[in-house]
This record gives structure tokens, C-alpha cells and sequence, in this order.
């Protein structure tokens, strides 16, 4: 029964649409394979298996029953401890968070549950997701399915390393700055970051309309159902739009008529080189589906660095803390990022809030007037690297900017364009590379079509399939 842990979610739904296997065993499949990674990888801040077995049994009733089955029914599901799940504790990564049980289901999450999908739990994430690395002070290091000692990437740390490691297919994540497709470049996986608003997140945070949720998966069907499941004006979130995303309007034949840029660099950004030619290699496949790929150096690129720290520093001012006891219980690099911006004034606040929807103009304008369906960049500058760093060892080291090596990923939070991480090769060591796919506000169909033509054309194996 353990092959059932590392079917999609398609599959393991039809299956038990089919009768040919139940939510129970499907459930306890997946936990029998997560029993014997989480040792290895440390993915969970929470993990409910009595309660997800309660679930799926009442599921299995259902099925025999004949009653009519949600398009998730029996499927299992991980959410990020960033978002409330009934009866859990959401500590978001943080000691200085309460221990208390949410008293309900964020929005996103009682939508999954309605479709039928079996909660199984709170994965990993770093301190108020304010790293993209895999460790923090409430759970310790979370490790890469690939190679232990390695990140598996934040801050949906957990998701991406159970969705590399084969325990379910179906993860939830959160991106503020690249926290869904970031992991899922270190992990092999599939990790897409919708349009802003097209998933409701609540509460709404108040750090500039930066935090997104989305799926990471293993297919890209996996992760259009899921958006779909999960999209769609919600009362509790104001930013939420009037529109449903349709699984239906992925798939294509081919990219025949497509103009996709691609930039190495964005005009300003490092790359190891194993990133840069793996990502450069597969364009190839790209062309040969129809699509045609122009090499770009986007204006606004090289506006983003300066930008985003600062954009970021914002973000990150709720969680300032001047308690030495309580500091000292707070992720050290935290610390110092927040203490490098304490003099920020509220005159500079409010200057960056404005600099930002300048630039998001800029890049959703650079889409339409340049004709582009999409831009390709890598999805990360580096491969996973040691954990308990922000930087790789062979990077000059800093205490907290984590960014120099994702600077791909954040211009898209900024813009709040759809953009996905697709597996698109291993560096000789064997580790995963990642190549993003992004767009203008609301293509996220377009950009999920281009991920399932790669990865149809250029299929990735998965760690456990090594």
C-alpha cells in the first residue's frame, strides 16, 4: 500500500472514486511513508495522524454509502504553520507564539477539507516566514529529501521536503518573497505562487501585500486542482478576487504561438553556473513544443535589489522586538534584519509602499507591451546548500540576507503575477534545479499550461524514484 503514498492526488482521488482504494488506506499509506522519512527530514511542526485516520474513516463510510464525493475526497493534505487549522496550534515557526488551538479553519483550509481532503497536519516553517532557508528556532532544522544536511528551502520548508520525499501529493505553502517556489526548487518539486488575491489568505496580513498561498505538489495537475479548489472571493479577505480559477484551462496540446522571454540574470544577479546552464538547456524543449524564446534583459530587473530590502524590511516591522528575554528566544538572523532596519521612519515606509506599485506597474506593463505570455529565469541562483546557513559557503557570508541568491523569485511577489518552479534538472551532485515560469496578473493558467508541457516533455524523477 505504500505506492499509494506517491500517487498524485489525481490518481489517488480517481482511485477511490473507483473503489479501488479507500481514503483509509490511502491515509495510512501516506502516514506509513511519512513514519519513515520525518525522522530523516524533520518536516512537521504537527503532525495529526489520529485525527486524520478519524477523517478518513468517516470518508470511507461516504464512499460506501454512494453519496456524491468532493474532487478531493479521501486525498490527503499538508498546510503550512502559517494558517489555522481547527484543534492545531498555529505557531507560525516562532516560540513567542501561543501554544492554543485554533478555534477554526483559515479559509483556504476549510475549503480543501470541503472537497473531501484529509488534514494531516502542520508542516515546518521558518519565523514568521522570514527566510527562505530550512531552520528555525521553534522546530530546528528541516532537511532536504535529496541529501541530508542540506536546506530543503523556506519558508514552506516541510511541504516541499514531503512533496520531494513522495509523503502525499498534496502540500500547501505560503510566498512572500519566492517561500513556495524556492523550496521547491531545492526539493525536486512543483511549487506554483498564484496571482495575489486569487487565494484567500487570512487574516490579511499587514506587511505590504506581499503574502501569497499556493500548492506545492509533484504534478501540475495536482497543483491545478488544488488552486482551484482554493480560489475564489472569500469575505474574510478583502484582496480577494471575483474570479475562480478553472483546472480546465490548462491543458494544451502544445505552446504553439507563445512568446516566452528568458533572462539568465535579470541583468543584475549571480548564478552558479550549473543553475545557468541547466535553465539555459531547457529551453530547447520550450521551442520545440512551438513556443518561441527570446533571450531579455527586463528594465526593471535591476531595480529590484535595493527595492525589495527595503520592501521587505516593512514587511518584517510587526515582529521588531526590544524584550532582550524575548529576542533571545527569536531566530538569530531575524534579529539582526530587523535590527538593521530599526531607524527605517515612517516617511521611508510610505515612500517604499509607493516604489513598489511603481514597479509592479512596470513589470505587468513590460508583459503587455512587450507581447510576452511569459518570462523564464531560474528559479534560484544556488543549489540546496548546508543547513544553518543563509548562504552557501562558497557566497560571501552574511548574517541575513538570504535574498542575494533569490533574487528571481521576489520580483513576482512584488508585482503579484503568477509564477511557478518547475524541476528542470540535478547539478553533479545530484540536486535539484528549478526553472521559474512567471507572468502578468491572472495568466496563471498559461503559466501552469507551459509547466505541464515541460515537464511532459522533459519528465523529472524524484528523489525517491532515484
Amino acid at each position: 500500500m505504500t505506492d499509494l503514498a506517491t500517487l498524485s492526488a489525481v490518481e489517488q482521488a480517481q482511485m477511490i472514486r473507483d473503489r479501488r482504494a479507500s481514503p483509509v488506506e490511502v491515509t495510512r499509506a501516506v502516514l506509513d511513508r511519512i513514519a519513515t522519512w520525518e525522522p530523516r527530514i524533520n518536516a512537521f511542526a504537527t503532525l495529526d495522524a489520529e485525527s486524520a485516520m478519524n477523517a478518513a474513516r468517516a470518508a470511507e463510510i461516504m464512499v460506501m454509502a454512494g453519496v456524491p464525493l468532493g474532487p478531493l475526497h479521501g486525498v490527503p493534505v499538508t498546510i503550512k504553520d502559517v494558517q489555522a487549522v481547527e484543534g492545531l496550534p498555529t505557531r507560525r515557526g516562532s516560540r513567542l507564539t501561543p501554544a492554543t488551538p485554533a478555534t477554526a479553519d483559515a479559509p483556504l483550509v476549510a475549503r480543501l477539507r470541503g472537497a473531501g481532503a484529509i488534514i494531516l497536519g502542520k508542516t515546518t516553517a521558518t519565523e514568521n516566514g522570514w527566510t527562505a532557508v530550512s531552520s528555525g528556532p521553534l522546530t530546528g532544522h528541516t532537511h532536504n529529501p535529496w541529501m541530508h544536511g542540506r536546506t530543503a528551502g523556506g519558508s514552506s520548508s516541510g511541504a516541499a521536503a514531503l512533496a520531494g520525499s513522495g509523503c502525499g501529493a498534496l502540500h500547501l505553502g505560503t510566498d512572500g518573497a519566492g517561500s513556495i517556489r524556492l523550496p521547491a526548487h531545492f526539493c525536486g518539486a512543483v511549487g506554483h505562487k498564484p496571482t495575489y488575491g486569487l487565494v484567500p489568505y487570512a487574516p490579511v496580513p499587514n506587511n505590504n501585500s506581499v503574502s501569497h498561498a499556493g500548492p506545492i505538489t509533484r504534478h501540475v495537475a495536482d497543483a491545478a486542482l488544488m488552486l482551484e479548489i482554493m480560489s475564489g472571493l472569500h469575505p474574510a479577505d478583502h484582496t480577494t478576487l471575483p474570479m475562480k480559477f478553472q483546472a480546465t484551462d490548462v491543458w494544451g496540446p502544445d505552446l504553439k504561438g507563445m512568446r516566452i522571454a528568458y533572462s539568465p540574470d535579470l541583468g543584475h544577479a549571480r548564478v552558479d553556473p550549473d543553475i545557468a546552464e541547466a535553465v539555459r538547456e531547457s529551453l530547447a524543449a520550450l521551442q520545440a513544443l512551438g513556443a518561441t524564446v527570446e533571450e531579455v534583459t527586463p528594465p526593471w530587473g535591476p531595480k529590484g535589489p535595493e527595492l525589495e530590502r527595503l520592501v521587505w524590511a516593512v514587511a518584517m516591522y510587526p515582529y521588531i522586538e526590544t524584550d532582550p528575554a524575548r529576542r533571545a528566544e527569536m531566530d538569530p538572523g531575524l534579529v539582526a534584519c530587523l535590527d538593521e532596519f530599526t531607524d527605517l521612519t515612517v516617511k521611508e515606509a510610505i515612500a517604499t509602499a509607493g516604489r513598489r506599485i511603481a514597479y509592479a506597474t512596470e513589470v505587468n506593463t513590460w508583459f503587455a507591451d512587450g507581447g510576452w505570455d511569459a518570462l523564464v529565469t531560474p528559479a534560484a541562483s544556488v543549489a540546496a546548500f548546508e543547513v544553518g546557513r543563509q548562504r552557501p559557503a562558497h557566497w560571501p557570508d552574511h548574517v541575513w540576507d538570504w535574498l542575494v541568491w533569490a533574487e528571481f523569485s521576489y520580483p513576482f511577489d512584488l508585482s503579484h503575477g503568477p509564477a511557478v518552479s518547475v524541476p528542470c534538472g540535478r547539478t553533479g551532485e545530484g540536486l535539484p534545479i528549478g526553472m521559474q515560469i512567471a507572468g502578468a496578473r491572472c495568466d496563471d493558467a498559461k503559466m501552469l499550461r507551459i509547466a505541464d508541457a515541460f515537464l511532459r516533455a522533459r519528465p523529472f524523477r524524484p528523489a525517491f524514484a532515484t
